[in-house]
């Protein structure tokens, strides 16, 4: 059976977003090229891997005020979420300039703005998703969102803040807050779609 023309032209469109964390400056950000069909659940991995998370929270998408995308779960006020894994990257962002949020962590409220900044032909990359681009490090996991990520560069910068031992024995010594590393994540990009068996 062959597919339909608008499945085909769907298939064969690939989507530059940029994706920043909100409330930090200078910005950590990260470009990525990713299918235009790729499903919010998805996506979330790929989101995951680019900025340098651990995946050990819950998430969700908010597309404008009243939808939100993720995983249903009562225990955690989520039961009225919608499935992101029913839900494609380009049924919530149709047109270039437009932004969706992903929120990771509801404790510590690490939000992300998605942004389609172009709608390319497939063949615009070699094999999708990659990450061109981006700056910074991630926050470390658990650091009590923007507040306390700017206590903890502080006491990292500062040898006389009385938090500075303490601080980077929890932390791993060599975290640099202005590291990125485009090759490893798109390692680990690769190593991910080749497991899910979603590589293009």
């Amino acid at each position: 059976m062959r597919k339909s023309a608008a499945k085909t032209q769907a298939e064969d469109r690939v989507y530059q977003i940029k994706v920043t964390l909100r409330g930090i400056r200078p910005a950590i950000w990260r470009r990525l090229v990713v299918p235009a069909t790729i499903p919010l659940g998805s996506l979330h991995h790929v989101l995951q891997i680019a900025m340098g998370w651990e995946g050990g929270h819950m998430h969700q998408f908010a597309v404008g005020r009243d939808e939100l995308y993720g995983v249903r779960d009562r225990d955690f006020g989520l039961s009225d979420v919608k499935d992101e894994n029913r839900a494609r990257l380009d049924h919530v962002l149709r047109q270039e300039k437009q932004a969706i949020v992903y929120e990771y962590d509801f404790g510590d409220g690490w939000e992300h703005e998605i942004l389609l900044e172009k709608i390319l032909g497939r063949s615009a990359v070699d094999h999708v998703p990659t990450c061109t681009g981006g700056k910074r490090a991630c926050p470390p996991e658990d650091c009590g969102g923007v507040p306390g990520y700017y206590g903890l560069l502080e006491a990292i910068e500062d040898r006389e803040n009385p938090q500075h031992a303490e601080i980077l024995e929890w932390l791993d010594e060599d975290f640099d807050p202005e590291a990125f590393d485009q090759e490893t994540v798109n390692i680990h990009l690769a190593a991910s779609g080749r497991r899910a068996g979603t590589r293009a």
